[in-house]
């Protein structure tokens, strides 16, 4: 397995709208049974609520990783360099639900203390649930954005962690 230091989050110093927004990030979970989905998101954030270091993040309601986010206390979110965007773009298109998708790419799965993330990975948020909540329309204040990104009614959930550790690659 790749070396990782453990970076403090108030120490973590990179740019949450480049990873998340252009680099996109892998939300990674183990269901009940112990198998491993993943999926890859572009939306999200980081920030302090409840007194606690948290991520943010949406998932669908039909999308198969949310059923393994929602059976599991904790999940990953993980960054990677260009070289595997191709992998990360396969990720966001193919149903685990019709295939074994991660076979099919470079990354190899591992753990940290359970919870599933990949070696190739160049920075790792450990998350642990704090919160979930489908998004409700009459919420929107922008009713355009509900136009614009739910047009099927497909509200996202959206799940607020704890992020309990951040591995960043000791060789990145």
């Amino acid at each position: 397995m790749s070396e990782y230091a453990i970076v403090a989050p108030e120490d973590f110093d990179q740019s949450v709208f480049r990873l998340i927004g252009k680099e996109w990030m892998l939300v990674t979970a183990k269901n009940q049974e112990g198998k491993v989905n993943t999926m890859t998101a572009s939306w999200g954030g980081f920030g302090v609520m409840w007194g606690k270091n948290v991520a943010v993040t949406v998932l669908r309601p039909q999308r198969y990783t949310k059923e393994f986010i929602d059976q599991s206390e904790s999940f990953t979110l993980s960054f990677y360099d260009d070289t595997f965007k191709k992998d990360l773009s396969y990720l966001g298109s193919v149903s685990g639900r019709d295939e074994d998708k991660i076979a099919k790419t470079r990354l190899t799965p591992t753990d940290a203390n359970g919870i599933p993330f990949f070696e190739e990975a160049k920075i790792v948020l450990i998350c642990k649930k704090l919160y979930s909540q489908p998004m409700d329309p009459a919420g929107f204040v922008d009713k355009s954005l509900d136009e614009q990104w739910y047009p099927n009614e497909d509200y996202h959930v959206l799940y607020a962690a704890e992020i309990e550790q951040i591995l960043v690659r000791k060789d990145s």
